[in-house]
């Protein structure tokens, strides 16, 4: 069975302007990378949690903040490495300010085969975006949830 992260996809409104909230992965790999590295905050589901649970908690580790619904199911989409993104659309209530998010963790070895152990950031940084800007930051796998966000609020 194909790995399951469930995600946020948080979104404002400003002057008939749709702005989303995309973070950047911390670590030594996307240091450099930038167009095509950004994501929704997400994870992996943990055996027999609820989705929309998941997609909650990770937010929360990655931003250090609680977001509150209503929650909206955008989907499921299929990344170029198998793995399945479950994704909800939420308007953001309060200003979230991306300055000061306080995301947890990893330790990995670094550098490789230096036997010297580093911790890093799990997201670096966060952003808002319009929707054609997160099409460029955006990993390609998690592009059509911008289109399937577009969809939903034009749907009212």
């Amino acid at each position: 069975m194909a790995k399951r992260s469930a995600g946020l996809l948080i979104y404002r409104r400003s002057n008939g302007t749709i702005r989303v909230l995309l973070v950047h992965p911390g670590g030594p790999f996307w240091a450099k990378k930038d167009d095509g590295a950004w994501s929704i905050p997400k994870g992996l589901v943990e055996e027999n949690e609820d989705e929309l649970a998941a997609a909650r908690r990770e937010t929360g580790e990655e931003l250090g903040i609680t977001v509150e619904g209503p929650f909206a199911r955008l989907g499921d989409y299929k990344q170029p490495g198998g793995k399945i993104v479950i994704a909800w659309s939420v308007e953001a209530r309060a200003g979230i300010d991306v300055a000061t998010i306080k995301s947890n963790s990893f330790t990995m070895e670094w550098p490789p085969r230096s036997r010297s152990m580093k911790e890093f950031p799990e997201v670096d940084r966060a952003g808002w975006f319009t929707l054609p800007e997160a099409e460029v930051k955006i990993l390609v796998g998690q592009r059509p949830m911008l289109a399937d966000l577009a969809k939903q609020l034009a749907a009212g």
